[in-house]
């Protein structure tokens, strides 16, 4: 009699729960670009990691004099590529969860229980990461092929690009508990204080503690670069390699930590200063949410870093070789930091894409409030252009500063300021400059739609 009690509830909510999922899944005209756009993002994040995968596993198999030359780069690779690959997934879950947000606590205030509402985001986020993790694996078969073509130690690497099969569903697995896990995580907002989520009373913070943990992780990384010659006499090798990996990926990771308080940081000193109307909504913009104003050019910051990193290695791969096998190694160094150039600055785009678009979607309720109030909408897209490239310089500043300040143990110098190196830092800043500005010009194309239909935004 207990166990009948006790399972009747539960199959209610199960049912109830399910029943929401598909009302949640038909969603308006208005929700289709905030459906399309995690799905989209999950689909590339899941084609580069399979990518990736696949070329760290040929790199791997190599043999040869050169083979832990191969696996030293393989190593470093993943450990500049993690990052990126890391913010694109959190912003892919960040967005899906915005408009759920809303939804949920609606359902919270209602009289729904915390047990439906944790069951109905983990089946939507799981759900759309699963089908966007889906589409990658289609997206990662038709760029397998065309990766495959690139030679490295003097033979293309084909069909070593293929991962075993039975690693896909373990991918899809992965990005599916990810993003359920960011949108439990995300949920506890909801279930404390739905009434604050509903009205928008969950103001960005960025405490000052960030920039302290952020220092000392950088200065023992530091430690760390300094230290290699006495790693490698203790360890080997091996030590070396997984010394240099730790410090870039310590390093991209205290610059994801300290960014929202140097934001915030700066942007106060903007608004103390600001001259005219859209300096002073840019800096009311950035301070809003410094966290958001953040994710909005971290895709830049990681890409800057690694392009400091890439010029050292296009520098040091000109020198002489004086085997057949050393010529191959330097022209592969060249190719690889190449390949992982690109791929960082394709995970930078869609970032930068998704979470600007995300962060005008956020504001949809502030830009209908001003726009009634009678505020020109070429101003209010001025003040988000602006509250975006206020930000980059300190972000390019700030990332290159610690790329170079890892680099120099290592290369020294003389490395850092050749030309080549150079070049390439001078064309990776402009192309993130770029990058940037096209993201702002595309996000601010939903403006329009917006304010065309407000009811949906209020």
């Amino acid at each position: 009699m207990s166990a009948a009690t006790t399972t009747a509830p539960l199959a209610l909510s199960l049912r109830t729960t399910l029943a929401l999922a598909r009302l949640f899944a038909r969603r308006r005209d208005g929700d289709r670009l905030a459906a399309a756009l995690p799905l989209a993002s999950f689909a590339l994040v899941t084609a580069l990691l399979l990518v990736v995968l696949g070329g760290a596993q040929a790199f791997f198999r190599m043999d040869g004099p050169n083979a832990g030359g191969y696996v030293a780069l393989a190593v470093i690779a993943l450990s500049l590529l993690v990052a990126p690959l890391l913010t694109l997934g959190a912003a892919a879950a960040r967005l899906s969860a915005r408009r759920r947000d809303d939804r949920l606590s609606s359902l919270r205030l209602l009289g729904a229980t915390r047990r439906t509402v944790t069951a109905l985001t983990v089946i939507e986020a799981a759900s759309v990461a699963l089908a966007g993790a889906v589409a990658g694996t289609v997206v990662y078969a038709g760029l397998a092929p065309l990766v495959g073509l690139l030679r490295f130690a003097g033979e293309p690497l084909g069909a070593q690009m293929w991962l075993p099969w039975f690693w896909l569903p373990a991918v899809w697995l992965g990005v599916a508990l990810v993003a359920a896990g960011s949108a439990a995580i995300g949920l506890r907002g909801v279930v404390v204080t739905p009434l604050g989520v509903r009205t928008r009373q969950r103001p960005g913070t960025a405490r000052g503690r960030r920039a302290i943990v952020a220092a000392v992780v950088v200065l023992g990384a530091a430690c760390t670069t300094t230290g290699l010659g006495t790693l490698g006499e203790y360890g080997g090798f091996a030590a070396v390699v997984a010394g240099i990996a730790g410090a870039f990926a310590c390093g991209l990771l205290a610059l994801d930590a300290v960014g929202p308080w140097y934001v915030r940081v700066r942007a106060r000193r903007l608004h103390r200063h600001a001259r005219d109307v859209p300096r002073l909504l840019a800096a009311r913009i950035v301070l809003e949410d410094p966290k958001a104003a953040w994710r909005q050019v971290a895709g830049i910051s990681v890409t800057t870093f690694v392009g400091v990193v890439a010029g050292a290695g296009l520098a040091l791969a000109q020198g002489s070789a004086s085997s057949r096998e050393d010529a191959w190694l330097l022209a592969d160094i060249r190719t690889g930091v190449v390949v992982t150039l690109v791929v960082s600055f394709l995970m930078a785009a869609c970032t930068v894409a998704i979470n600007q678009a995300a962060a005008t979607l956020d504001r949809a309720r502030v830009a209908v409030s001003l726009d009634r109030l009678g505020v020109p909408r070429t101003l209010l897209a001025q003040a988000a252009r602006r509250s975006v490239m206020s930000v980059l310089w300190t972000v390019v500043v700030g990332s290159a500063a610690v790329s170079a300040v890892l680099l120099l143990p290592i290369v020294g110098a003389a490395v850092l300021t050749q030309p080549l190196a150079v070049a390439v830092m001078v064309a990776v800043f402009a192309a993130g400059f770029a990058l940037v500005r096209a993201g702002a010009s595309v996000a601010a194309r939903l403006t329009p739609g917006i304010l065309a239909r407000p009811e949906r935004a209020l």
